[in-house]
């Protein structure tokens, strides 16, 4: 028999799936037209944090802090109906921890079309800003494309991704859309949310959770606040950062600094478990085993954290089918 996972849309009978339907179409014609008119527009947003909750819960594995920082952050941003800001956080952590699957996520649960979403905006320095030679042209694009969404709708989701390889300088042009101002360049932004992912500080954060460990101290004890000054340093102390000459740290424009703890053997054994859920399997030990023995952990004599947390998962589980 398949393996079945448990859903986070409880959708009750075939009839009220139909009805949610009909009322969600319904709800889109309604938006649709309120922004083709020109007034509140809130397009494609239709957030479902509970939704959002209960993945977080069942498939983010080891990141207490991570998940707790989010929901709370949204929690009050959504239902906040006048912000005075948009929602600006940053993710930090090593490779394979959670980051983008988190992003992922974000604009799956408060997005219509989720990631394939016109009001989602993904920006990837290897793909967007390749030549750092260009960076006069990459902001003047970079601050058109921003402030031409949000004209029209402010209900946009900007994520950026690889923020160590953005070409230093260019995330200056955002720090006016970040801030509390009312409007900028004609726009109000405040019901935007910008989503800025790093690897910076995903050593220190190792560190720290190392530590921890040395101490006998559960996990789930480690504290933001060991956290996001180290974080906060890695990234001031990295030339080569988007945030570098940006004032946005300096400035404080940031909402939450999320860590993402590094992966531990039982961590990725879950990331495992998902996976062959994800694939209709069954769970088989001799998989997770293979899985698990072809990972490599650090450092050397502990074992302890994975190198690449769950990032090779899914690839790795092909080989052991």
């Amino acid at each position: 028999m398949a393996a079945v996972t448990r859903s986070c849309r409880p959708w009750g009978s075939l009839l009220g799936l139909l009805g949610l339907v009909s009322a969600a179409a319904a709800a889109w014609d309604l938006a649709s037209l309120r922004c083709n008119l020109g007034a509140f527009c809130e397009c494609d947003f239709r957030p479902d944090l509970p939704g959002l909750e209960c993945d977080l819960a069942q498939h983010l594995a080891g990141q207490h802090l991570a998940k707790a920082l989010v929901v709370k952050a949204l929690k009050s941003f959504v239902r906040d109906p006048a912000p005075t800001k948009p929602l600006v956080l940053s993710l930090h952590g090593w490779t394979g921890t959670g980051k983008s699957y988190v992003s992922s996520l974000l604009a799956h649960y408060l997005f219509q079309g989720g990631l394939r979403s016109p009001r989602v905006h993904h920006f990837s320095p290897v793909i967007h800003f390749p030549h750092p030679s260009h960076i006069e042209r990459y902001k003047k694009d970079l601050k058109s494309w921003v402030q031409g969404n949000l004209t029209a709708c402010g209900r946009s989701l900007f994520l950026f991704d690889e923020m160590d390889k953005m070409p230093p300088g260019l995330m200056e042009v955002l720090r006016p859309f970040l801030g509390s101002s009312w409007v900028v360049y004609g726009t109000n932004y405040r019901k935007a949310i910008f989503i800025f992912i790093s690897n910076t500080g995903g050593e220190q954060i190792n560190q720290v959770a190392l530590e921890a460990w040395r101490s006998r101290r559960d996990r789930e004890e480690i504290l933001l606040q060991e956290l996001e000054p180290v974080i906060s340093r890695a990234v001031l102390d990295n030339p080569h950062h988007g945030f570098s000459h940006s004032g946005i740290m300096e400035e404080r424009l940031l909402d939450a600094v999320v860590p993402f703890l590094p992966l531990q053997r039982h961590h990725v054994r879950h990331c495992v478990l998902n996976e062959l859920a994800q694939l209709g399997l069954e769970p088989r030990d001799e998989v997770v085993q293979a899985v698990l023995d072809s990972t490599t952990f650090f450092p050397e004599d502990e074992q302890l954290f994975s190198s690449n947390g769950c990032k090779t998962v899914a690839s790795r589980i092909s080989l052991f089918l």
